[in-house]
């Protein structure tokens, strides 16, 4: 007999950090869909009030990079629901600048933003966790299996949150837990389109659009993807339909990462 659709979710207690915009808010309403206890954890009140609200979910303002806020967190999860079933390690952002523009500030600013902030939550976490039998899903970067240009902070952290996905699977899988990264490549978010609308003046691009074309011309679906397309990875690891599956890192970059960089040319040239 098949499972029922969404029957490894429901009722899970389901902690995203950074989830107040983009990519995390979207796997907060896929989990919330599918009857999952959602906790949205971030900095600003604001954004992830406005998640819980539209989701039914629950918020909680904290610094997941501070071990005191994070611990606060999870204290609060497991006083409201008393369990705490998957992580799922959103919160990042900054190091946008080369090595030799990147001051000491900098530094520590990109690597709490991309790689404490998902080590302190799932130390914090991990009782819980272990409890449970639960899961970890760490959401990196396709940067964190190669360079962009002029993100040093940035690819350094989401390359080092594989290696945080890895010793994690590898401590704890004995004792049930599994912990697992997603890499996704372009994804249409707020910060993405940020990023889009910075090119499209620097490349003499109409709009937004254009961009997004531009920068996904040499990837094989062409297109970047939708935060609720990333959503549905992170919800299968963070699900029992996952069962075998631990220290594995899943990338959905609509298969950027199996284009031979010299080869581009040919396709340019219509060989």
């Amino acid at each position: 007999m098949g499972l029922a659709v969404g029957s490894t979710v429901s009722g899970r207690v389901v902690v995203i950090t950074g989830g107040g915009t983009g990519i995390g808010a979207a796997i907060a309403e896929r989990y919330a869909a599918e009857g999952a206890h959602v906790v949205v954890v971030g900095r600003r009140a604001e954004p992830i009030e406005r998640v819980a609200k539209a989701v039914g979910a629950r918020a909680i303002v904290a610094d997941a990079a501070d071990t005191g806020s994070a611990k606060a967190a999870v204290a609060e999860v497991l006083a409201t629901f008393g369990r705490l079933d998957v992580l799922v390690a959103n919160a990042g952002g900054h190091g946008f600048s080369p090595v030799g523009e990147t001051d000491d500030a900098g530094w520590d600013a990109a690597i709490r933003a991309n790689l404490t902030t998902a080590f302190i939550m799932a130390r914090e976490a991990l009782p819980a966790l272990l409890e449970s039998k639960g899961q970890i899903v760490i959401v990196s970067s396709l940067a964190g299996l190669f360079a962009g240009p002029s993100v040093a902070g940035y690819t350094v952290g989401k390359h080092a949150l594989i290696g945080l996905t890895r010793t994690l699977a590898r401590d704890y899988g004995r004792h049930g837990v599994r912990v697992n990264a997603v890499c996704p490549g372009w994804v249409q978010t707020p910060m993405a389109d940020e990023e889009m609308d910075e090119f499209a003046s620097h490349a003499g691009l109409a709009s937004r659009e254009e961009a997004y074309a531009a920068v996904t011309a040499d990837v094989p679906l062409r297109r970047p993807a939708r935060p609720a397309e990333i959503a549905s990875v992170v919800r299968f690891l963070g699900s029992g339909e996952s069962s075998y599956i631990t220290g594995s890192v899943i990338v959905a970059d609509g298969g950027s990462h199996v284009v031979d960089v010299p080869t581009i040319a040919f396709d340019h040239a219509g060989m």
